[in-house]
């Protein structure tokens, strides 16, 4: 495919998503019922692929992977998909149970299906996401276009700064595994009467789980790892965003970004108000705070702070260039993502199969993380955590070169090896 070919793919599908948005946002009651045919348009199916291609990840129950469907042909792939679709002979197959591991010990469950579900739940995603984008709120940040966690985060930022001494840091108690499937399709329902979209959506959720051999229906919540997974936890978690704002928001701000969330309030009796609203709303909603997880956080002093997004928050004083000295909120790595970034880098290292590696490869390997890590942390007062991730690295580096060259010592010429590494170009999560 020719990259001229590639843009007119990529620009009709946007002038179409473009032309549903503001469909939808000159009709807030307005219910589309002709999508079904433009969710197996050739020019929806191509650009799905393309997406599904570009965020990789392994094949479902199947077996049959990316670089399969490459190898047999994606026009063929993409004309049987099509045909499927127009002739309604399209089942989903069951997710492949897999799971992976999370900071505290335990493990998420992910539902992997496979390539041709993702490729048909990423071209309706593509028809619904403009439907929604026109009636979601202002303070959902997570799984949108144009929007991601960093404007949630300076969210909080300015929020905190603006009297905001108390914050609700609430988790919802297994989000993806208890949405209601029916109290979901009356919300879908709100924006789509097209009945084979909507079964589309149904047979998704119905879909099932493998694990083991055996499969297990479901009869509650949507599979984790599911290209439309994302959209429609906004969309369930959207009915939250409008009681807040009509009902609640003289209590305090919300941030959300997908299940996670936080409400930064004025006084403590604001944030107490606050939390039973939300659990007055999450009951409508069928779900449940996590006692263990959900606190209120004074942020007056300084003394106590809260995680959210891989960022701890807490009130610092920080000083101008003429020595004037003020309190604002700082965001910087939080204990678990600093263990995860360890956990990251550590992993380059692991295997004695690097020692046959030299320095410039081991470089070569190292940057892309380094890079992508320093993009989301690095933020404003983030340097002293990255400054410790430096070091880690340096010393992670040292132990591998003096194996390498069987010296005893572990930390022998640390010195010496920082100078090659940043001498050969290795970046730094510190700037």
């Amino acid at each position: 495919m020719n990259a001229q070919k590639a843009n007119n793919t990529k620009e009709k599908v946007r002038q179409l998503q473009r032309k549903l948005y503001l469909a939808a946002k000159s009709n807030s009651k307005r219910r589309f019922h002709a999508l079904y045919d433009k969710v197996y348009r050739k020019d929806i199916l191509l650009e799905a692929w393309k997406r599904v291609k570009a965020n990789g990840g392994a094949g479902g129950i199947d077996h049959i992977s990316i670089t399969d469907v490459e190898a047999s042909g994606i026009d063929k792939f993409l004309v049987e998909t099509q045909q499927e679709l127009m002739e309604g002979r399209y089942h989903p197959k069951p997710v492949r149970r897999t799971y992976i591991p999370k900071g505290n010990g335990e493990r998420r469950p992910l539902g992997i299906p496979i390539i041709k579900d993702r490729v048909i739940q990423m071209a309706v995603k593509l028809i619904m996401e403009p439907l929604f984008e026109a009636d979601f709120l202002e303070c959902s940040y997570g799984f949108r276009p144009k929007r991601n966690a960093h404007q949630a985060l300076d969210r909080i930022r300015k929020d905190t700064a603006k009297k905001g001494w108390w914050v609700v840091d609430a988790d919802i108690k297994g989000y993806f595994n208890n949405i209601n499937h029916e109290k979901l399709m009356l919300m879908v329902k709100q924006r789509i009467s097209d009945r084979r979209v909507l079964k589309l959506i149904w047979k998704w959720l119905k879909a099932g789980v493998m694990e083991k051999g055996e499969v297990a229906e479901s009869e509650l919540g949507s599979p984790q790892g599911g290209v439309i997974s994302p959209l429609l936890a906004n969309i369930y978690l959207h009915y939250f965003d409008c009681k807040w704002d009509w009902h609640y928001k003289h209590l305090g701000k919300l941030v959300r970004y997908c299940d996670d969330f936080v409400i930064v309030c004025r006084t403590k009796k604001e944030a107490e108000h606050a939390l039973q609203a939300v659990k007055s709303i999450m009951g409508k909603l069928e779900l449940e705070l996590h006692p263990d997880k959900t606190k209120l956080v004074s942020m007056w002093d300084g003394k106590e702070g809260f995680d959210f997004l891989g960022f701890h928050h807490r009130r610092k004083l920080s000083e101008t260039a003429s020595g004037q000295k003020f309190s604002e909120t700082h965001q910087f790595p939080s204990n678990k993502a600093m263990q995860k970034m360890r956990d990251n880098l550590k992993g380059v290292f692991a295997s004695r199969s690097t020692l046959l590696l030299d320095v410039h490869k081991m470089i070569e390997i190292l940057n892309p993380k380094i890079v992508g890590m320093r993009n989301y942390y690095a933020l404003k007062n983030a340097g002293k955590q990255l400054n410790k991730m430096d070091w880690y690295i340096i010393k992670k580096f040292t132990l591998w070169h003096n194996y390498k060259t069987q010296n005893k010592r572990r930390y022998a010429r640390i010195s010496k090896v920082r100078k090659i590494i940043y001498n050969n170009g290795l970046q730094r999560l510190a700037v």
